[in-house]
């Protein structure tokens, strides 16, 4: 271990997040290794190894011959204070090795209160921000993850952005790289190159002019670049990497647990859902196939909890078959099965009884609104009667808690629909009036509820959030509505990072320069409240001259030119902005496997044919 790092930990909180050497861990020696690689989560440890598209990637990398995938996280800011006094700069856990001597520095973007970390994990390692004042080739600059389908607000400072699903591309890219690094390419050679790799969004190779608006007038791409560049995806999720070895952390994570991966997509249609439109088309894993990776991953980690991971997991074909072998493992072992995305329409007895053989966990279900007409709206494809038979159904097996969450804001969503809220969540603990077989223990019911904030690439991304003060309005409706229910409590979202975010989820480049001077001005760890300073970010959007109202409150006209028109998830314009009319109509689309609704993500797939 470095001395000086040695000497920095004693005076730090949970130096565990610093010094590396977790079992699993992959240590490679350095003279067999050509290509280096860090892998940058912009948050804390506890954040980060909870990743699992990081675990895979890392995974993936380091079976490579000749390549050494190293993680770094952001440091705390105690840390960053000892690192920024005693003159360390950001280094990869691994090796101890600074990242700016690395090859290539890669940045796992999943949500946009995060920016100013990424600007000072850059400053931290000792390299200039902005992307025109790195001129030579290493070490490059990646960045990946659903964020980086608006990549704009980070584009001045980024080299590359990979779109879509990493497996496949990273290795394409890193091979590209090699052979720019033997031959001596310049950098900019490089980046004309890399724009040929599908999925691969270079955004030096792209102009953007404005009309007197603010608006977008034109993204002219130069160079030879793609008008369209097209997310990747791995259409054989049986052959895709699964990281079985899993790296033990060092102190407690979010996540300490074995995660199974059933499918990619999601078969919903959620209107609101980018995740929904971006992870499109559903692919699934064989149940064998997923047994024996958790059942390895467990043996090996000791870890005593399996959760299965998908974005609606009870939409799983093969659930029950899964369950019930992966259960004949866990039960004797005493290993807990759980899964955190429930839809309340799947929800059965019979899973029920499977998920209690090992241990009860929370029940969360997100029915997102009040009412009928808004779930149709938004496309929830949720009767309230399959809610409160799902909760029946958990009270009379002896649950005694259940989360619901939900969203205020919703496009056409008025106070009848927040006023909803209330009564659903009523009718919740009449149900466990009428069903709990042991009501001396009391019930638990949590209403939580977001600020929604309209997405790219989603049938609301031309819709606007609602102003902070109406927000605020319908949050009092709604907590004057449920005071006296003692059985029920209320949580809601801060509003002002919501707000941020509905900034930058939708912004265009000029807001680098917000970023810039945000970070400059102390900004970091945006999404904790620790350092989060709202002030400070509407003191940044005036220095440079914009309103962030303009990115937030504004509807967008049907044929305007967005920010994020280069980069593309497969689902047509069309297709969404008919999606949106049926909103205001609350019109339902049926789900994938009911029938075809044509967004166009069939294509990515043999034959055409989604695996819904």
């Amino acid at each position: 271990m470095n001395r000086t790092l040695e000497h920095i930990l004693p005076k730090v909180q949970k130096p565990a997040r610093y010094t590396g050497g977790e079992y699993n861990a992959v240590v490679k020696d350095k003279r067999k290794v050509d290509t280096r690689f860090a892998l940058c989560f912009p948050d804390t440890y506890e954040i980060g190894m909870s990743n699992l598209g990081c675990r895979i990637l890392y995974g993936l990398m380091n079976e490579q011959e000749g390549l050494w995938c190293e993680r770094c996280y952001a440091p705390w800011g105690d840390m960053e204070e000892e690192m920024r006094r005693e003159g360390l700069l950001l280094y990869g856990l691994e090796s101890g090795d600074p990242i700016s001597d690395f090859d290539i520095i890669g940045f796992s973007l999943g949500y946009e209160m995060a920016y100013t970390n990424v600007l000072n994990m850059l400053d931290l390692a000792g390299l200039p921000l902005r992307s025109q004042q790195r001129p030579e080739l290493t070490p490059l600059i990646v960045a990946g993850g659903t964020c980086c389908y608006n990549p704009e607000p980070l584009a001045p400072f980024i080299d590359m952005f990979v779109l879509g699903e990493g497996e496949e591309v990273t290795l394409e890219y890193i091979a590209l790289y090699r052979q720019a690094r033997e031959e001596c390419w310049s950098k900019e050679e490089f980046l004309q190159e890399a724009a040929k790799i599908p999925g691969i969004y270079v955004p030096s190779l792209y102009d953007v002019t404005y009309h007197e608006d603010g608006t977008v007038a034109a993204i002219t791409p130069k160079d030879g670049a793609p008008a369209t560049v097209t997310k990747r995806i791995v259409q054989d999720m049986d052959k895709s990497y699964f990281p079985v070895k899993t790296i033990i952390p060092s102190t407690e994570i979010v996540h300490d647990r074995v995660m199974l991966e059933l499918f990619r997509g999601c078969i919903r249609g959620c209107r609101f859902c980018q995740a929904g439109y971006a992870y499109r088309p559903v692919r699934s894993r064989n149940p064998k196939l997923l047994a024996q990776y958790g059942k390895a991953a467990c043996a090996d980690s000791g870890y005593q909890e399996m959760t299965l991971s998908s974005l609606s997991s009870t939409d799983y074909p093969c659930l029950m078959e899964l369950c019930d072998e992966l259960l004949d493992y866990c039960a004797p072992r005493d290993i807990g099965l759980s899964l955190p995305s429930l839809r309340a329409d799947t929800f059965s007895m019979n899973l029920m009884q499977r998920l209690q053989r090992v241990r009860k966990g929370g029940l969360t279900f997100a029915p997102e609104a009040g009412t009928q007409r808004l779930r149709d709206a938004i496309n929830k494809n949720l009767k309230e009667e399959d809610l409160l038979q799902s909760v029946r159904t958990a009270f009379s097996g002896g649950w005694s808690g259940v989360k619901l969450y939900f969203m205020l804001g919703l496009p056409t969503e008025t106070d009848e629909d927040v006023l909803g809220i209330a009564d659903l969540a009523r009718k919740v603990y009449f149900a466990w009036r009428e069903c709990s077989p042991n009501k001396a223990r009391g019930v638990r019911i949590t209403v939580s509820t977001s600020w929604f904030v309209p997405k790219p690439h989603t049938a609301f991304q031309w819709d606007a959030q609602i102003p902070r003060e109406e927000y605020q309005r319908r949050v009092n409706l709604l907590r004057d509505a449920l005071k006296r229910d003692r059985s029920i409590t209320y949580n809601w979202h801060d509003p002002e990072t919501s707000y941020l975010e509905a900034v930058f989820s939708r912004g265009d480049r000029r807001l680098a320069d917000v970023l810039e001077w945000a970070w400059q001005h102390g900004a970091k760890f945006d999404s904790w409240s620790e350092y989060f300073d709202f002030q400070r970010w509407m003191d940044a959007l005036k220095a440079c001259n914009l309103d962030g109202d303009f990115y937030a409150h504004r509807v967008r006209e049907k044929d305007e030119v967005f920010p994020w028109s280069v980069p593309s998830v497969g689902v047509s314009r069309q297709f969404l902005w008919h999606e949106r009319e049926l909103c205001y109509q609350s019109q339902t689309t049926p789900d994938c496997r009911t029938r075809c609704s044509g967004c166009g993500a069939n294509k990515f797939l043999p034959g055409g044919v989604c695996n819904g």
